[in-house]
């Protein structure tokens, strides 16, 4: 997929707006060769998705054997929106607490002194993290509107042509 229809898929406002919530599905080959879907805070940095993990975390290992990874964004209402997202991870181990770790589960509701033990605590477990910035190479928005899954859009347009003859 061209960059260009990559950047204009991200950058509508259905797209956007998933972007921002909490939580998206990653999905990767495990070490035993089996498919693994988890869930996991992330943030968008306006051209990559970033996650943080603990150095120990057994899908590092999995990450640096096969970088390739789907992403699934989604709400839980109905009609869904759903942002689906391959590319290709790349690790970054730091030292101390990624600033992208903090504000991703900064938007859960803490009072100011909850946010504060929650941080020392975080700061007092991790001596450091590994980011894993996913830099997206094939988008896809189904918002049930405008876009439909693939499969669905092929139906509909075998549909209109039976109509049509």
């Amino acid at each position: 997929m061209e960059q260009h229809t990559i950047t204009e898929i991200l950058n509508r406002p259905i797209s956007r707006e998933l972007l921002s919530r909490d939580l998206l599905r990653l999905a990767y080959v495990a070490k035993d060769g089996t498919p693994r879907n988890i869930p996991i805070a992330f943030t968008w940095n306006g051209s990559q998705i970033v996650l943080c993990t603990t150095k120990n975390a057994p899908k590092l290992h999995s990450l640096r054997h096969n970088p390739q990874v789907a992403l699934t964004i989604d709400t839980e209402v109905h009609p869904p929106k759903i942002l689906l997202v391959r590319g290709r991870a790349e690790l970054d181990v730091v030292d101390g607490i990624p600033e992208e770790y903090l504000q991703m589960n900064g938007s859960y509701e803490m009072t100011p002194e909850q946010r504060v033990e929650w941080e020392a605590e975080v700061r007092s477990l991790y001596d450091g993290m590994v980011r894993i910035v996913i830099t997206p190479t094939w988008a896809k928005l189904i918002d049930f509107d405008t876009t439909l899954p693939t499969a669905v859009e092929e139906l509909v347009r075998q549909r209109a042509e039976r109509q049509q003859a």
